[in-house]
């Protein structure tokens, strides 16, 4: 059974999310290859699969299995498919849940939201943009290589 756009495109959010938690950032970075990353509040955009796959690397840390040890949660996902079905738009919400065994107990550690663009080319959906907001922080530093919080 085919999927319907909103089905495909939220799909690809899952994907993502699935990707970051098993600490495949070569698979997040073919998630977003043909897509420009943007952050609220920094002015550098990210494009292309060996960029992202380097910003994932720099910039969220990997325990001994290889994972960043968190569960990225995706909800409130809403998908607007432009009319003529080749590009839609979506809004959405995440939360990300860490637990270091020893050092963090499971807790959530930051919490946003994504507005993300797509284009579907030859009946397959893509991400063309993707802005990431950030509404809410917690303890990072068992997540991140850098301190979010200054500049």
């Amino acid at each position: 059974m085919d999927q319907t756009p909103g089905e495909a495109i939220t799909k690809l959010l899952y994907t993502y999310a699935e990707r970051i938690d098993a600490g495949d950032f070569a698979g997040v970075a073919e998630v977003f290859a043909h897509a420009t990353l943007t952050f609220e509040g920094f002015a550098e955009a990210v494009s292309g699969p060996a960029a992202v796959q380097s910003l994932y690397e720099r910039t969220t840390r990997r325990y001994e299995d290889g994972t960043p040890r968190t569960k990225h949660v995706m909800t409130n996902v809403m998908v607007d498919v432009i009319p003529g079905g080749i590009s839609a738009t979506s809004r959405s919400y995440f939360t990300v849940l860490q637990a270091v065994p020893g050092a963090l107990p499971l807790q959530p550690v930051i919490a946003g939201r994504y507005r993300n663009a797509y284009a579907c080319v030859d009946g397959k959906w893509h991400f063309t943009k993707v802005h990431i907001v950030i509404d809410l922080m917690g303890e990072l530093a068992h997540h991140m290589l850098f301190d979010l919080t200054h500049d």
